[in-house]
This record gives C-alpha cells, structure tokens and sequence, in this order.
C-alpha cells in the first residue's frame, strides 16, 4: 500500500494535468491552424478542401496528444523521474549563508 499524498501534491499534479491539456490543445490548434489556413486563403481547389481539412485536423490531434505526453512524462513524483538531462541542478550550500560547500 503506498501512502498517500498530501493536498499540495495533489494540487500541483492537477495544475501539471490542466497545463498539459491547455498547452497541448493550443498547439493542436495552432497546427491545426497553420495547415488548414491554406484552405482559406491559398488556392486550394475544391476537390482539395474535406482531404486537407482531414490532414489537417489529424495533425492538430497529433500535435495535442504528442504535448500532453510530454508534459505528463516530466512530471515530478514519477517513479524513476529524475532531473531530464538538461535540467539545471542547484546545489544547496551546505551551510546557511554560505555561498561554497567547502566553505
């Protein structure tokens, strides 16, 4: 039986989940809206548009589902979730006030 987590940690993956969601949705969108533009005001003929249109709403789903894997996968508290490799890591001096752990 894991023990369970407190309300902050709770609360900080629910804030990671609804960035990931809205983050993920934007970029869907924004791909979404880069490809599809062309219908719009590119001279697409009309035989083009539902195909393009399709291709371009299956890239926005793509695009939304590769972000929200990506934001979840660096998620903290994971097991095995350590610093990704270019994360900055500080290290806490060893005395308070200290600027150098040899110090």
């Amino acid at each position: 039986m894991s023990p369970s987590r407190t309300q902050a940690e709770r609360d900080a993956v629910t804030v990671e989940i609804m960035f990931a969601l809205v983050s993920g949705a934007f970029v869907g969108a924004s791909g979404f809206g880069v490809l599809g533009s062309a219908v719009l005001w590119g001279p697409v003929p009309a035989s083009w548009r539902g195909p393009w249109l399709a291709v371009s709403s299956a890239l926005g789903g793509v695009l939304f589902c590769v972000q929200v894997v990506r934001v979840l996968r660096r998620l903290p508290g994971r097991p095995g979730a350590g610093p990704s490799p270019g994360d900055v890591v500080w290290i806490q001096p060893s005395q308070p006030g200290r600027t150098n752990p040899d110090s």
